[in-house]
C-alpha cells in the first residue's frame, strides 16, 4: 500500500523523490503505463490533438516490458521536469487507460490524483533485480525491459483512417503517378494551364525478380482546380496527397491517427506520402530535383519557314484606333493633373496652402506644355489643370473617360508600345504623350525658389570684441577707517557734507 505525501512533508522513503515548490512528491522522470500497443497511439493521438509532442520528444523513450506472469505492457519513459507538465500526461494517460508514475532511476511510485493532492509515498521499497518497480494503490510490480520502440517506425506503421472530409479545402497538393502516366499527367497539366513543378523518384526494386528501381513521376501543384479532383483521385496508378507537416502528407480522403504536425519526427529535406487502402507509405529521404512542367511541352519544328509563309492564308486585319469616350461612373485613382502653361502662376499660389505631406508627397514634372503633377493618393488636394486617373502603373487617361475598345490595362500599356521608363497620359482627343519617369522631382523641392542672401564680414567685430577683452580691470580694496575716518572733510556753507569720492548719484 501506498502512504499520502501529508502538507510540509519533507522525509520521503522512494529514493529520488524530491518535493517541488508547490509540495508535490515528484521525481526527475515520468512514467506511463500502458495495457497495449492500441492504448499507446491512443495516447499520442490524444496528446498531440492538445499540444506539440517537441516538449517530451528528447527525453522520451517507448518501451514493452514484461511482468513476472509473462504479461507485455507499453512504458514512456519521459522527463518530468514541472508538475503542470505531469498534471497534463496524467489526465491525457487516464482518459487512454494508462497509469502515471513518478521517479528518478528504477522505482516509480504513483503519481498524485484527487485522492492525494501531494502524491504519494511507498511504505517499503522492494528488494530485486528488476529494471523498473511501479508501485500503485491497487498493485505493485516489477517489470523487465523486453524491446524498444522508436517513435518515427510507429508513426510509419499506423495506417491512415478513412475521412471524405479532407482534401476539400484549397491549397497545395503533392500527386504521385507511376511510370506510365507520368509523361501524360505532364502534358495534361500543360494544356490546361496549371502550374506545376515535377520531379522523378527512384525507390529499390520491389523484389529480387525486378531488374531496375521503381520509378514514380513527382508532382508539386501549388493550387489544383476543382474540376481536377475526381479525374486524379479515381484514376489507378495516380495518388493525391494533402501537406500535413513539413516532410509529410496523407493521402485525399484519409486522416493519420496522429497529429503529424505535432510530432516533428520527419526531415523537411525530404518526404513521406501516407497511403490508405493499406499500402505501405512511400518515403523519399531527399526530394528530387523539381522542374516547371512548361519545360515538357511539345515543340514542333517548320522544315522551310520561308514556304510556310507563302503558303500560309493572309488573314485580315481586325484592329481598331483607339477611342475615349465619356462615362457616368464615380471617379477613382485621380491622382494625376496637367496644368497648362497659363495656369502655372495658379500652381505657384496654391502651393503657399498646401502641407506638409503633400508637398512631400506630391511630384512634378514640367514641360513644354506645362506642367505634371502626381500624388500617390489622390490629386483632389490641388485644383488647377485636367484631372488624370491611373489605370496602370505607367498610364493615365482623363477623368470622366473611359477607354474603348474596353481592353486590360496590361493589354492597353503593352500595345502602345512605350520604352521602359515613359509614363503615358492619352490626352481626350486621343494621343498618346509620353513623360520621362526620371523627369519627376519631389513637389517640396521643386516648389520654392533659391533665396538671395548677403554675406557679413566679421573682422572689425573680432577687433573690437580683442580690444575690449584687453582693457584691464580695476582693483578695489577696503583698508581700515581709524579712529577718526571724518578728520578731513568740511561741511558746506548749507549743512550738507560733500560727496566722497569715486560715489554715484544712485542709491
Amino acid at each position: 500500500m501506498l502512504e499520502r505525501v501529508a502538507v510540509h512533508q519533507t522525509r520521503l522513503r522512494t529514493p529520488g523523490l524530491g518535493l517541488d515548490a508547490r509540495g508535490v512528491a515528484l521525481g526527475a522522470k515520468g512514467v506511463v503505463l500502458l495495457p497495449s500497443i492500441d492504448r499507446l497511439v491512443a495516447f499520442l493521438a490524444l496528446y498531440t490533438r492538445q499540444g506539440s509532442l517537441a516538449d517530451i520528444l528528447r527525453s522520451l523513450a517507448i518501451e514493452v516490458v514484461r511482468s513476472k506472469l509473462g504479461a507485455r505492457e507499453v512504458t514512456l519513459t519521459f522527463a518530468a521536469e514541472t508538475s503542470d507538465r505531469m498534471d497534463r500526461i496524467a489526465e491525457i494517460a487516464r482518459l487512454a487507460g494508462g497509469y502515471t508514475f513518478t521517479g528518478t532511476s528504477r522505482h516509480f511510485v504513483q503519481y498524485r490524483d484527487a485522492a492525494a493532492p501531494f502524491g504519494y509515498d511507498v511504505a517499503q521499497i522492494s528488494a530485486g533485480d528488476a529494471t523498473l518497480w511501479l508501485y500503485h494503490n491497487t498493485f505493485s510490480q516489477s517489470y523487465e525491459t523486453e524491446r524498444k520502440i522508436d517513435v518515427r517506425s510507429l508513426v510509419l506503421r499506423l495506417e491512415p483512417h478513412a475521412d471524405p472530409s479532407t482534401g476539400r479545402e484549397p491549397g497545395p497538393r503533392w500527386i504521385a503517378a507511376e511510370a506510365g502516366l507520368g509523361p501524360a499527367l505532364i502534358h495534361y497539366f500543360v494544356r490546361s494551364g496549371v502550374a506545376a513543378e515535377v520531379g522523378v523518384a527512384e525507390w529499390p526494386p520491389a523484389s529480387s525478380f525486378d531488374d531496375g528501381p521503381v520509378v514514380r513521376y513527382l508532382f508539386r501543384v501549388p493550387e489544383l482546380p476543382e474540376r481536377m479532383l475526381p479525374l486524379l483521385t479515381r484514376t489507378p496508378g495516380v495518388s493525391m496527397f494533402v501537406p500535413a507537416a513539413p516532410g509529410t502528407a496523407v493521402e485525399v480522403g484519409f486522416r493519420h491517427p496522429v497529429n503529424l504536425r505535432a510530432c516533428p519526427v520527419f526531415a523537411e529535406t525530404g518526404l513521406v506520402l501516407f497511403r490508405g487502402h493499406g499500402l505501405d507509405p512511400l518515403e523519399i529521404p531527399k526530394l528530387p530535383a523539381l522542374g516547371d512542367v512548361r519545360a515538357f511541352a511539345r515543340m514542333e519544328m517548320r522544315k522551310d519557314v520561308a514556304a510556310a509563309r507563302e503558303s500560309a492564308p493572309k488573314a485580315t486585319s481586325v484592329s481598331v484606333a483607339l477611342r475615349l469616350v465619356p462615362t457616368l461612373d464615380p471617379w477613382r485613382h485621380v491622382t494625376a493633373t496637367w496644368v497648362e502653361s497659363e495656369d502655372l502662376p495658379v500652381l505657384r499660389r496654391i502651393a503657399y496652402a498646401l502641407g506638409p505631406e503633400s508637398l512631400r508627397a506630391a511630384r512634378v514634372a514640367f514641360t513644354e506644355r506645362g506642367a505634371i503633377v502626381r500624388h500617390p493618393t489622390g490629386i483632389e488636394g490641388i485644383p488647377v489643370g485636367q484631372f488624370f486617373r491611373e489605370v496602370h502603373k505607367q498610364l493615365y487617361v482623363p477623368a470622366g473617360y473611359d477607354v474603348v475598345p474596353a481592353v486590360a490595362p496590361d493589354v492597353l500599356y503593352r500595345s502602345l508600345g512605350a520604352p521602359p521608363g515613359q509614363v503615358l497620359f492619352i490626352g481626350r482627343d486621343g494621343s498618346v504623350l509620353g513623360v520621362p519617369e526620371e523627369g519627376f522631382v519631389s513637389l517640396e523641392v521643386a516648389v520654392l525658389e533659391a533665396q538671395a542672401w548677403l554675406p557679413l564680414a566679421a573682422d572689425r567685430f573680432a577687433d573690437a570684441l580683442s580690444s575690449a577683452l584687453a582693457t584691464e580691470l580695476p582693483e578695489v580694496t577696503l583698508g581700515g577707517v581709524g579712529l577718526r575716518p571724518l578728520r578731513d572733510v568740511t561741511a558746506s556753507e548749507d549743512g550738507a557734507l560733500p560727496a566722497l569720492p569715486g560715489a554715484g548719484s544712485g542709491g
